[in-house]
C-alpha cells in the first residue's frame, strides 16, 4: 500500500509538472503569435527581435520536447513575417541572433535536465542547500556564564563555502563540541561537499567520545573516495561546568586561548594529518581549562595564510586583532576578527567561546 501511495504521488506530480509546462507551452506560442500580428501590422518600426522573449522564457519553464514545438511556431512565425515584409540586410541579422538564442536555449534546457533541476526550481533548490548549511552551523544555546559566536564567510562573496562550522551540546547539555571544518577548493566548488559533512560531522557530534570524533571523521572521507575529498578539521570538546576543555587537530591552524588571569594569548599546535587522505591517522590532544574571563578562537586557514604570507605571520596578525577583543568586548568579536583580516580570496570560518 506504501508503494502504491508513493508510485500514485509520483504519477500526480508528474501530471502536474507536465499540465503546467504546456500551460506555459500554450502561453508562449500565443505570445509568438502576438509578435507575429505586431510585426504585420506595425511592420515599419516593429522590431523583429521580439521573438526572443518568448525564447528567453522558455529555457527556463520549458522541457526540450516543448521547446521545440515552441521553436517551430516561431519559424513559422518569422516565415510568414517574411513572407510580407521586405528581407533587409538588419532582419537578417535578426533572424541571425534569434536562431543563435533558440540553441542556446536548448543548451540551456539540457543542462537543466541533465541536473534534474525542474523548471525554475533549480535556483531556489541552491538557496535551500545553502540554508541548510547555514542552518546545520547554528550555535546550541549555552548557559548565562558562555558566549559563543561562530561566523562563516566565502570567497568574493559566493553564497556556498568549502569552510563550516558544526556545534552540538552532549552528554545532557553538559559539554559543548565543536568542529571547524575547511573542505578543499573553494566556493561552490567545495560547497556541495560541505553540506554532505556538515550532515555527517553533525552527527558524529556526540555519539563518539571526543577522541574518537576525527579518527572517525577520516574513515567516512575515505570511503567518499573523493578526488579532492580532504579537510582539515579542529575539534573541541568543553566541560561547561568546569571550563575543562581538550581540542585536537587534523592539518589544521592552532587552537587560541586567551588566558584573562595573565592577560595573553596562547597558539597550542597539535598533530595530526588531514582528514581523507592516511588510513589509521592518530590525532595528539591539547587539555586546558577555561577559567573566568578566558576566551578561545578555532578558525580555517583563510584568516591566516595567503600565497605571499606564511602561517605563522598570519596567525600573529590574528592575534594582534585578537588583542582589541580584550578591551573592546567579546560581544561580536567573531565578526570583527573575521572582516579584519585582508586574506578574501579563500573561505574563512571562525568560532569564537567566551567565559564571562
Amino acid at each position: 500500500m506504501l508503494a502504491r501511495g508513493v508510485r500514485q504521488m509520483r504519477f500526480d506530480a508528474g501530471r502536474s509538472l507536465a499540465e503546467a509546462e504546456t500551460m506555459w507551452l500554450l502561453g508562449l506560442a500565443s505570445l509568438s503569435v502576438a509578435a507575429l500580428l505586431g510585426g504585420m501590422i506595425f511592420h515599419s518600426w516593429w522590431p523583429l527581435i521580439s521573438y526572443v522573449i518568448p525564447l528567453v522564457l522558455a529555457m527556463n519553464v520549458l522541457s526540450i520536447g516543448r521547446l521545440l514545438v515552441l521553436d517551430v511556431v516561431i519559424a513559422v512565425c518569422l516565415v510568414v513575417s517574411s513572407a510580407v515584409s521586405q528581407l533587409t540586410p538588419l532582419r537578417i541579422a535578426a533572424i541571425g541572433v534569434l536562431a543563435w538564442t533558440a540553441l542556446f536555449a536548448m543548451w540551456q534546457a539540457a543542462r537543466r535536465i541533465r541536473l534534474g533541476m525542474a523548471r525554475t526550481r533549480g535556483e531556489s533548490m541552491l538557496v535551500d542547500l545553502r540554508d541548510r548549511l547555514a542552518s546545520q552551523s547554528q550555535l546550541p544555546a549555552l548557559p548565562r556564564c558562555w558566549h559563543a559566536e561562530a561566523v562563516m564567510h566565502s570567497a568574493g562573496g559566493a553564497s556556498f563555502a568549502g569552510d563550516f562550522i558544526v556545534a552540538a551540546k552532549t552528554v545532557g547539555g553538559e559539554r559543548l563540541e565543536v568542529a571547524v571544518v575547511d573542505v578543499s577548493g573553494m566556493g561552490l566548488n567545495a560547497g556541495t561537499r560541505a553540506l554532505q559533512l556538515s550532515g555527517a560531522f553533525g552527527g558524529l557530534l556526540g555519539s563518539l567520545p571526543p577522541c574518537r570524533f576525527l579518527g572517525a571523521a577520516n574513515e567516512y572521507l575515505l570511503r567518499q573516495e573523493w578526488s579532492e575529498g580532504f579537510a582539515t578539521t579542529a575539534h573541541v570538546a568543553v566541560d561547561l561546568s568546569s571550563g575543562a576543555y581538550e581540542v585536537r587537530t587534523a592539518g589544521h591552524p592552532p587552537a587560541l586561548h586567551f588566558h584573562a588571569g595573565s592577560g595573553r594569548w596562547a597558539a597550542y599546535w597539535t598533530d595530526g594529518p588531514v582528514l581523507g587522505l592516511v588510513t589509521d591517522a592518530e590525532y595528539t590532544v591539547h587539555h586546558g581549562t577555561m577559567s573566568s574571563g578566558d576566551a578561545l578562537l578555532l578558525y580555517t586557514d583563510g584568516l591566516v595564510e595567503t600565497p605571499q604570507r606564511d602561517i605563522t605571520f598570519g596567525i600573529d596578525k590574528l592575534l594582534g586583532e585578537a588583542e582589541k577583543l580584550v578591551t573592546e568586548g567579546f560581544e561580536g568579536g567573531a565578526d570583527r576578527l573575521v572582516k579584519s583580516v585582508d586574506a578574501k580570496t579563500d573561505d574563512r570560518a571562525l568560532f569564537l567561546l567566551h567565559r564571562r
